[in-house]
């Protein structure tokens, strides 16, 4: 049975688009909330901010990209350096914040007049597919983190109570994808979610302190932005990480929707969107935005990409940054529950990638394809980094950018073989075959 679309621009009905907000509101929450965790501010200015970031973002992108932006982590080391450095702090991280914001900006002015077709001739789909599987399988290790699979600092030993809740809360999500009917059907991360905080609380793995001791009200604390070189220059190289991010994020937006936002609304307005969204959280004592690849799993799994309903998530997070009592009780979802439905979201972001490679009947018999997927999935699954001043860029960032290179260095070639076996030819007909290689 083929899974009903909810398009871009369909205004669900509004008993539907409550629980399929929340749903993709429950899906960033975790995560957006850890970073303001271990940033040590208050999570309350953050979930107020991402919402405000993602109404801006959707107006900006005429409501033809949806997207939902939340914390992003490229900041956390080089924002705890700032915080840490003696006669600086948080305020003057701020500053640093909105000076990549107004950077995003910038970069989006220059693709207005560059245009994207850039895009196309240094990622052709043998490495952009790789970049957009490395958004999935990236994450992946967090989601088994969460899940109490993997040995860390924070788990020591496996927990066969961890490991069942995520069992649970995997298998409601996976079965409940294939097997649930009607409106159900486009609901089964809220419904695993809800599931696996029962079989949580049922092991004793939910944490009620958290919830006793928040206020029933609770106002973000909002405070404003100070400007230094030093902070801005030790935050200002993380703006790499994040284009290179969004871009890969919009790509496979694009494809889950069927739709090339590249052009339409186009990258530069949602990198804008993005841009301005990092400066308002910035000014205001926020967390620079970014698009959450969680989000994308939710429309992947769903079929669900009506901006109304990710404009939906973003009012009802602002509203619980007023409401402690209920910010507490979703902070209070513990890990494994998370883990369960991020290991099936991450795994559908990585399943896009396969996706994009099939359809574009990307030809591995030739070994430039070979080639290029090979490297930049190695790159970015290999732990290597290049360090930009505090940021390392890795994983999937790091993945782009060897594809961007690579497929420069492929185009060079191909233009100096082209000006050599076609020395002598017509310029129509160099114009065709160029247009014919692209």
């Amino acid at each position: 049975m083929k899974k009903k679309i909810i398009q871009v621009e369909e205004v669900p009905p509004i008993l539907e688009a409550i629980p399929l907000s929340l749903q993709h509101m429950f899906a960033m929450f975790s995560a957006s909330v850890l970073v303001p965790n271990l940033i040590g501010i208050n999570p309350a200015v953050v979930l107020f901010m991402n919402g405000v970031g993602t109404l801006i973002y959707l107006l900006i992108s005429k409501g033809k990209a949806p997207a939902y932006l939340g914390s992003s982590f490229a900041f956390i080391a080089p924002a705890g350096i700032v915080i840490a450095t003696q006669g600086l702090g948080y305020s003057y991280a701020l500053g640093g914040f909105v000076v990549t914001g107004a950077v995003f900006c910038l970069v989006a002015l220059i693709i207005h007049f560059c245009g994207t077709r850039w895009i196309d001739v240094i990622l052709p789909p043998a490495a952009m597919g790789a970049v957009v599987a490395l958004i999935g399988l990236e994450l992946a290790g967090n989601a088994a983190e969460m899940g109490g699979l993997i040995l860390t600092d924070t788990y020591t030993q496996i927990d066969p109570k961890k490991v069942a809740v995520f069992l649970i809360t995997l298998c409601v999500a996976v079965f409940g994808n294939v097997l649930f009917r009607r409106f159900f059907a486009v609901i089964p991360i809220l419904i695993a979610i809800v599931v696996g905080y029962i079989a949580a609380a049922c092991f004793g793995l939910v944490d009620w302190q958290l919830v006793d001791q928040a206020p029933i009200f609770a106002v973000p604390n909002f405070q404003p932005a100070k400007f230094n070189w030093t902070a801005i220059s030790v935050i200002l190289p993380a703006a790499v990480v994040v284009v290179s991010e969004h871009i890969g994020h919009q790509i496979v937006t694009g494809k889950i929707i069927g739709r090339d936002i590249l052009k339409d609304p186009g990258l530069d307005r949602t990198l804008l969107g993005d841009g301005v969204s990092t400066m308002l959280s910035g000014l205001v004592g926020s967390v620079p935005t970014t698009t959450y690849g969680e989000n994308i799993g939710v429309m992947a799994m769903t079929g669900v990409y009506s901006v109304w309903v990710i404009g939906g998530a973003a009012v009802i997070s602002m509203v619980i940054a007023f409401f402690g009592k209920v910010s507490a009780v979703i902070q209070s979802i513990p890990g494994p529950v998370m883990g369960g439905v991020s290991f099936l979201l991450y795994g559908m972001i990585a399943a896009s990638g396969l996706r994009l490679l099939v359809e574009q009947k990307v030809d591995y018999s030739r070994s430039r394809n070979l080639v290029m997927s090979s490297v930049v999935l190695v790159t970015g699954l290999s732990g290597a980094f290049i360090q930009i001043g505090q940021v390392q860029l890795k994983g999937m960032s790091l993945g782009a950018c060897v594809a961007m290179l690579l497929g420069f260095i492929f185009w060079l070639i191909d233009k100096f073989h082209l000006a050599n076996d076609y020395a002598d030819a017509p310029e129509e007909e160099v114009a065709q075959v160029e247009g014919e290689n692209v």
